[in-house]
């Protein structure tokens, strides 16, 4: 099959960087893409060299800033910050909605960097887009009663996020912040994403909107992004340990904050039999590699269903669909239909398989091992950031694939005797961001659901992070500060009532929203 395979006419990275050149000519140069800080695109930052997942060629990557120039990026926000939160709402309203109607004009080109960056199957690369314009545009139009009585922030909202969703998550974000009357700051992601972040602040900036766009180490910019006083919020998206640090430096300084870190999202299987529906949805858990915040890498099964189950999961997960996500038989077919591409790079190809390996060794079981022989390439292409799907049976305590998230195409599966012990493995990693219960009886369900660490709880079937009203946080040491979704994102950068105590995981109080 791959001798057969070519790229799709017109999708190459050189055509996506010309189209970027002629959308947006402020923001790009011909060897790269330039910093937004003070309203003004910037030739400053030392261009790193970058390379794409998808087959290891060339890209632009990030042009990283040093401290003093951050910190003097976020004093010119902070300006911008004073009179944006004077323009009234109506113009705000007008200001975002231009933007939103220029990001859909370049929908195609938005989706087609992420594609290249960060290894998204044009599927989902243009989902991502349009969750972020179509969740905006709900806040546009119902932003009044969500700011009624309330005003902005004192200062800037300064955002710091992973790579794997930088419109959906990012800049839907960043526009609902403007929108309420904020200032907003991103730093864009170390690993990929600066092309698309850049094309997309580039409608903003025309439509006046204070944004503020920079590059570079998060070790030489936390100072500026996270501990400036002129800093109003800190809005952090990423793994435990760099959330811990930037969590203690919010607690210290009692900085407004948001932090979705990452947890163990688990699926337990308890006294269940309808197993057409577990095979139905085993290859969805799979998209982008489940390198999502609500993946679910980890199956607590009950021993005595244990083979019901792998007669219904084996089927489902030999069915996955992977390869390069531009590879076509003929130049002009349509991009192919895949459930996963390239993990973010060859590094965490190398780490994901290393772990793989050094479980086995110490005992888990493979179950399922993919091969990328028959995935989906070009002839003679760089696969080093590809990773076949694997499913392990009980990896050891010692192996950080027993209690870590793998961000990787890794599922794990723990087999339990009684009720006592599926709680305990389904919380193993001290709170998470979504888990699901498939039990028959839903008294059983209700009864279980309520001692499981997480924040939304399906049963028998998947949870998102949700869109528009649905709400969204974590339980334990996945999140930190102020929950988000529908009226939560506006009030965690907005102030209300004196005394308000916002829904969220603060040091001081835990409160959970009325409906989550």
């Amino acid at each position: 099959m791959a001798s057969t395979l070519t790229l799709k006419s017109g999708s190459a990275w050189t055509d996506a960087w010309r189209r970027c050149l002629a959308v947006a000519p402020e923001a790009f140069r011909d060897d790269r893409v330039l910093n937004l800080w003070n309203g003004t695109w910037q030739a400053d930052g030392r261009a790193l060299p970058a390379t794409t997942p998808v087959d290891g060629s060339p890209v632009d990557g990030p042009p990283r800033l040093d401290g003093t120039t951050a910190h003097r990026a976020v004093r010119a926000s902070l300006d911008q910050h004073r009179a944006w939160r004077h323009v009234p709402l109506d113009e705000r309203r007008a200001r975002v909605a231009a933007t939103l109607d220029a990001l859909t004009q370049h929908r195609e080109l938005l989706a087609l960097l992420l594609v290249w960056e960060i290894g998204k199957p044009w599927r989902l690369a243009r989902a991502d887009v349009d969750r972020a314009i179509d969740g905006a545009r709900w806040y546009v139009d119902g932003i009044e009663p969500m700011v009624e009585g309330r005003v902005p922030l004192d200062g800037p909202v300064s955002n710091i996020a992973s790579w794997n969703y930088p419109m959906s998550a990012l800049v839907h974000a960043m526009l609902v912040q403007a929108l309420a009357g904020n200032a907003v700051i991103a730093k864009t992601p170390t690993d990929g994403g600066v092309a698309c972040l850049t094309l997309a602040a580039a409608p903003a900036t025309r439509e006046g909107i204070p944004v503020t766009l920079v590059s570079g180490s998060g070790r030489e910019l936390s100072e500026a992004l996270v501990r400036a006083p002129e800093i109003g919020c800190v809005s952090f998206v990423g793994g435990r340990d760099t959330g811990a640090a930037v969590a203690t430096a919010v607690a210290d300084l009692g900085k407004r904050h948001v932090l979705e870190q990452e947890g163990l999202n688990t699926w337990g299987i308890w006294n269940h039999t309808d197993w057409d529906i577990l095979t139905d949805v085993v290859p969805k858990l799979f998209d982008y590699g489940k390198q999502r915040c609500t993946a679910y890498p980890r199956f607590v099964v009950q021993r005595e269903s244990f083979d019901d189950f792998l007669a219904a999961y084996l089927p489902a997960v030999r069915t996955l669909r992977v390869g390069h996500p531009l590879a076509v038989e003929h130049p002009d077919d349509p991009c192919p239909s895949l459930d996963f591409g390239p993990v973010i790079n060859a590094a965490k190809a190398k780490e994901l398989t290393d772990q793989v390996a050094e479980a086995v060794d110490r005992g888990a079981v493979p179950l399922h091992r993919g091969r990328l022989a028959d995935a989906r390439f070009l002839p003679g292409q760089d696969t080093g950031a590809y990773v076949r799907p694997v499913t392990l049976l009980n990896p050891p305590p010692s192996s950080p694939l027993h209690h870590a998230e793998p961000f990787g195409p890794v599922d794990r599966i723990v087999l339990v005797d009684t009720e006592a012990e599926l709680l305990a493995a389904m919380n193993a990693s001290n709170g998470a961001l979504v888990a699901t219960l498939s039990t028959d009886d839903r008294a059983t369900y209700e009864r279980l659901a309520p001692q499981t660490r997480a924040f939304k709880i399906g049963h028998g079937t998947p949870r998102s992070r949700g869109d528009r009203e649905e709400l969204f946080g974590g339980f334990g040491a996945s999140w930190r500060g102020a929950f988000v979704g529908g009226e939560l994102l506006v009030k965690a950068v907005t102030y209300g009532p004196a005394g308000e105590r916002l829904p969220g995981n603060f040091p001081e109080y835990h409160l959970m929203p009325s409906a989550a």
